[in-house]
């Protein structure tokens, strides 16, 4: 019989590093007048009881997978970490901070100002989207800083769980258009309004191309509440 080529899932290489993705759960709600706590001048809101929700619907669907995961993943700012926590609980992984995966610095935008300024339509925001740069808005963190900041938090997530190992990082909304645009050499804002508690799915090969798998896989959430996102 001649030799038969059937097609075949995709299956990284075993020098390849898979990094998978999680946005954090809905985070608390914010209200003029009312800005979030901060840490180091970023907004630090905890998870809404929606996001705590999602955070459970997103452990079950990855520690239910069948996978084996490497490492666990979060950011300094808490709602990464109320999110990992029922992964944590469910795999037996300890949370690492990576402190260059935070989200984007919103300058005079941080404490929720963000989102009060979209949902009253404040013409700056239309720019930012337009321009498809974040330090559109005064004192906002630079778009190349960003983007190599971003990068360097990737690398550091790769290189401690090595090749041939599947990571897990629940991190932010910006990190992962960010990452998501480098992956693709798309344009700055092609990949920014990932849901929460989403899944994306990025594979780091050895010479350090990158490849997006998959992108705000949210099938767990199907049935939850939801709402619109914003970082």
């Amino acid at each position: 019989m001649p030799e038969s080529y059937p097609q075949r899932a995709f299956a990284p290489p075993p020098d390849a590093t898979e990094v998978v993705l999680v946005r954090h759960g809905a985070s608390k709600a914010a209200v003029p007048g009312e800005p979030f706590e901060e840490l180091e001048g970023q907004s630090d809101p905890p998870l809404a009881p929606e996001g705590e929700q999602q955070a459970r619907a997103v452990a079950g669907r990855l520690a239910g997978s069948g996978e084996t995961f490497a490492a666990l993943f979060v950011t300094p700012l808490r709602r990464t970490a109320q999110t990992a926590a029922p992964l944590a609980e469910l795999t037996g992984l300890d949370p690492v901070v990576v402190p260059e995966l935070r989200e984007v610095g919103l300058g005079e935008w941080e404490g929720g100002e963000l989102r009060i300024r979209a949902a009253n339509r404040d013409p700056l925001f239309y720019e930012v989207i337009a321009n498809e740069r974040w330090d559109t808005i005064p004192g906002a963190e630079l778009a190349e800083e960003f983007a190599a900041r971003a990068q360097a938090g990737l690398e550091r997530v790769v290189d401690a769980v090595g090749p041939g190992a599947t990571a897990l990082a629940v991190v932010h909304g910006g990190v992962i258009g960010e990452l998501a645009r480098q992956a693709t050499r798309s344009r700055p804002f092609a990949f920014v309004h990932s849901d929460n508690a989403s899944i994306t799915r990025l594979v780091v090969f050895a010479d350090g191309r990158q490849l997006l798998r998959s992108f705000n896989d949210v099938a767990h959430l199907q049935g939850l509440t939801r709402r619109a996102s914003s970082p």
